[in-house]
């Protein structure tokens, strides 16, 4: 499993042979069953998660009972609570299992003192939290100014890999829209 997050900071980040031994000596790898939650809303998100295999889904529930979707992950990308990770909080969301995952976990402290010890791999993260700033405010650009219709071919367009593995509803919930909304945009774009 760490060979594949390897072969990932090899190619994003330029490491060093000893630099991925001290990235392997704090790893964690885990294996999570579908359904299975990652972390649950009321605990505190203590890792930093590499997704060797599968997808997951970060989420909240709402008063009223429905889920939304704040995020989808799947190999190669990172995913975590950002907020509970930074401020040791408990979490308002939950992170679980869409297939069968295999990930690489590596606590705070460890992350830390990776991110003080290897320049190369603070530089490499520095440049993912910019680019998910950036995802993050087109999302929300796009979530209070575009249509239904162009919300769907954004996703299909961006994320071709997830669209196909991950149930409607739950693209309806990331997109903010019913699931009878989405059914009448996929018809409509079935039909063209």
């Amino acid at each position: 499993m760490f060979e594949a997050f390897e072969i990932y900071l090899k190619q994003k980040a330029d490491l060093t042979d000893g630099e991925i031994d001290a990235v392997r000596a704090v790893s964690i790898e885990k294996k999570i069953r579908k359904r299975q939650y990652l972390l649950q809303e009321g605990d505190v998100c203590h890792y930093n998660c590499f997704i060797v295999k599968g997808c997951l889904r970060l989420y909240r529930v709402g008063e009223d009972g429905a889920e939304h979707i704040l995020r989808f992950g799947v190999e190669n990308w990172w995913i975590s609570d950002r907020e509970s990770y930074n401020t040791g909080n408990p979490s308002k969301s939950n992170i679980d299992a869409l297939e069968n995952c295999e990930v690489i976990l590596i606590d705070k402290p460890a992350f830390d003192d990776l991110l003080t010890t290897i320049p190369r791999l603070k530089n490499y993260i520095e440049v993912l939290k910019a680019r998910s700033f950036d995802a993050s405010q087109n999302r929300i650009m796009t979530n209070i100014s575009s249509t239904a219709e162009e919300k769907y071919q954004n996703f299909m367009t961006s994320f071709p890999d997830i669209f196909y593995r991950v149930p409607l509803h739950m693209i309806a919930s990331y997109l903010g829209v019913s699931r009878e909304t989405l059914s009448r945009i996929r018809n409509q774009f079935s039909h063209k």
